[in-house]
């Protein structure tokens, strides 16, 4: 039984293959080993009642999550999940990777996060290069979930935003300069309680205030990341995650005015990452 993962910061998704009847998938709370540490990833996977009763029967398990960039975060993980899924061949990687596998396929292409955190590389067909974008919500991740949450409340604290939405956004959150302060400097999970503020744009997408903000963000995006790279016309660009699928219209007209050629939008790759990994597993092909 072979077990995909694509974990973000916000939530996991996991599909499982069925002996004998459909895979089933659920999700989970994100497991970004950067934000969570092992005793906590352990804790959140022995709750999930859809994976009682198959664990022991796991052969294969494939995890792509955001965080997993360095060997030390991905042993991580991979010794959060070895207790619980002993009798499996358990393979860490970064969520880019998935991404890729899930849009690129086989072929050449450029492929983008854009959800809680945003990330860029190139996929050659079989290896995903070394991406020099990302940076965390705090230096980079423009166009995320947590980017347009930093800039709502940046905005709202400081009394910039426009008095209709500002009137909106109390009353949706009623928070106050305190709760902010303590949920990005105390808690967990800091970039995922900024990203949660972004649907607020989804709800108000047609006030132009919210498409400037959106499009403002989608070209830092483009002008941090794909533009860095000197063959960006040569190849589509794919995206996957909440924000460029939530506002796609818009992430489209600031790609068309840099010739960048829009491929695959997903809100989330499970299913086509599942498919993919099933493809390069019975050909010999998935080496992680």
């Amino acid at each position: 039984m072979i077990l995909v993962v694509d974990s973000g910061s916000s939530k996991s998704d996991w599909k499982l293959e069925l002996p004998d009847s459909a895979p089933i998938s659920f999700s989970t709370n994100g497991l970004n080993p950067f934000f969570v540490n092992e005793k906590e990833i352990t804790r959140v996977i022995k709750e999930i009642p859809e994976i009682i009763p198959y664990a022991d029967e796991v052969t294969e398990l494939y995890f792509f999550g955001a965080g997993c960039i360095t060997p030390d975060r991905r042993e991580m993980v991979s010794n959060a999940l070895t207790p619980l899924f002993e009798n499996a061949y358990i393979a860490v990687e970064n969520d880019l990777f998935g991404s890729a596998l899930a849009t690129c396929g086989n072929k050449k292409g450029y492929v983008a996060t854009l959800g809680t955190g945003s990330d860029l590389s190139f996929f050659d067909g079989e290896e995903l290069m070394a991406s020099h974008n990302g940076n965390g919500y705090v230096l980079g991740d423009e166009g995320s979930g947590a980017y347009f949450g930093k800039k709502l409340l940046r905005l709202f604290l400081y009394g910039r935003m426009p008095k209709d939405l500002n009137e909106k956004f109390a009353v949706k959150y009623r928070i106050n300069k305190e709760v902010v302060i303590k949920n990005v400097y105390q808690k967990e999970r800091p970039n995922a309680f900024l990203a949660s503020f972004a649907p607020f744009m989804s709800d108000n997408i047609t006030h132009p205030f919210i498409i400037d903000l959106v499009k403002g963000g989608f070209e830092e995006f483009v002008q941090a990341s794909i533009l860095t790279y000197a063959d960006y016309t040569q190849y589509e660009c794919h995206f996957v995650g909440s924000i460029a699928y939530s506002f796609d219209l818009l992430l489209r007209e600031v790609c068309e005015t840099h010739q960048i050629k829009v491929g695959t939008i997903l809100k989330s790759p499970i299913n086509e990452l599942f498919n993919a990994v099933l493809e390069r597993e019975s050909n010999s092909l998935l080496s992680l």
